[in-house]
């Protein structure tokens, strides 16, 4: 996040109000190329359709813009950052009219963002920033440091930290090529450092970042499931091997919460006995079902149905030249420039609410969690 920069748009006076109310303020358009509403394509990409987090969100944007009568070319690059990049360059020859990328590595995007900004096409980067380019017009996504600050403070509620009796939580971190990765860590760490430095939280395996960017050494590439259940098995078979007592674990994300989940059942850890706590992200469905079932303690829920509705409505925008409607003072720095944010609030789901956030808001409904 970065500061606020000048904003040009001239506004009529009820929109004006209006949006400063909300917190939000309007951006003029980044391109000024034309385009026809009747007759837009907006080229959508997302990282893979085999996890359901971005199946749910491709689908989700892909039926809101065909119904305001939008051609769409939605593509899905199996969390290949090379895929994905080859996707897009086809897309821009294919002459879309806006593109709405989901990065894989938002390292490596630059060059194919700066190519679109060349041709006139403006792109929106959908929950995951964009790095080191210029030709990036929007960015939507949530709040991601408030992510990991309500993981963070879930532990420190639920175990109450006292340095005369330390408590062993072991802390895994995103993938290091996913620029939100760093936020969701930074944010817990905002929370758990002075616990770790008072000595009411210590880590066994020893995996507790030093610098700011250690948080990359105890992460796990490509949100891999596989690659968490190993690490997490690792860590159980050198460090609690003899028995010592885990009491929580913080995972930054559901795809990892399976995979540690899974190394916990493995090593013989039962719910009500030593089932330590465990935090996550996105509300899947399995892992809410693991809530329930008292595997996993939390999920920070970002509805994704508000995130495509966001994504949308930037677009439409976009297209119909409209302002542009963002968070004032939201701005992400992606290394070249301070880009227009619209951030959206998640919500911390439990076994206690996840009913009443999950259920009665019908994201699902009770016979898709078992019920």
């Amino acid at each position: 996040m970065n500061h606020t920069v000048g904003r040009r748009a001239v506004l009529a006076a009820p929109l004006f109000v209006s949006l400063l109310l909300s917190g939000c303020v309007a951006e003029r358009p980044t391109s000024s190329r034309k385009i026809d509403p009747s007759n837009a394509t907006v080229g959508v990409s997302m990282p893979t359709k085999y996890l359901e987090r971005w199946s749910r969100d491709g689908g989700n944007l892909d039926r809101l813009l065909k119904e305001a009568g939008f051609s769409t070319s939605l593509q899905y690059a199996d969390n290949k950052p090379d895929m994905q990049f080859s996707q897009i360059q086809n897309m821009i020859n294919q002459g879309v009219d806006v593109l709405v990328i989901a990065p894989i590595d938002g390292t490596m995007l630059a060059p194919v963002v700066d190519l679109a900004a060349e041709k006139g096409i403006p792109t929106v980067a959908y929950d995951r920033l964009i790095e080191a380019t210029e030709g990036i017009g929007y960015y939507v996504s949530f709040d991601n440091r408030t992510v990991g600050s309500y993981q963070g403070q879930y532990l420190v509620d639920t175990l109450n930290p006292d340095p005369q009796k330390p408590k062993n939580v072991e802390l895994f971190g995103g993938s290091p090529d996913d620029p939100n990765a760093a936020q969701f860590f930074g944010g817990a760490w905002d929370v758990l450092a002075e616990h770790f430095e008072s000595g009411a939280f210590t880590s066994p395996s020893g995996k507790v970042p030093t610098s700011p960017d250690g948080w990359k050494q105890i992460g796990i590439l490509g949100w891999d499931s596989a690659q968490a259940q190993s690490e997490m098995q690792t860590r159980l078979n050198s460090f609690y091997a003899d028995g010592t007592e885990l009491h929580a674990v913080l995972s930054p994300n559901d795809s990892l919460a399976l995979g540690i989940a899974q190394a916990l059942d493995a090593r013989g850890y039962k719910v009500g006995n030593n089932w330590p706590l465990l935090t996550g992200q996105d509300a899947d469905k399995a892992n809410v079902m693991n809530i329930i079932a008292g595997k996993q303690s939390m999920t920070v829920f970002k509805d994704t149905r508000k995130l495509g509705e966001r994504a949308f409505t930037m677009v439409d925008q976009i297209i119909k030249g409209a302002d542009v409607e963002v968070s004032e003072g939201k701005e992400y720095n992606n290394g070249k420039k301070d880009v227009p944010t619209y951030l959206l609030d998640p919500a911390v789901v439990t076994k206690d609410t996840y009913k009443e956030i999950l259920v009665d808001s019908e994201y699902y409904t009770e016979a898709d969690l078992g019920l």
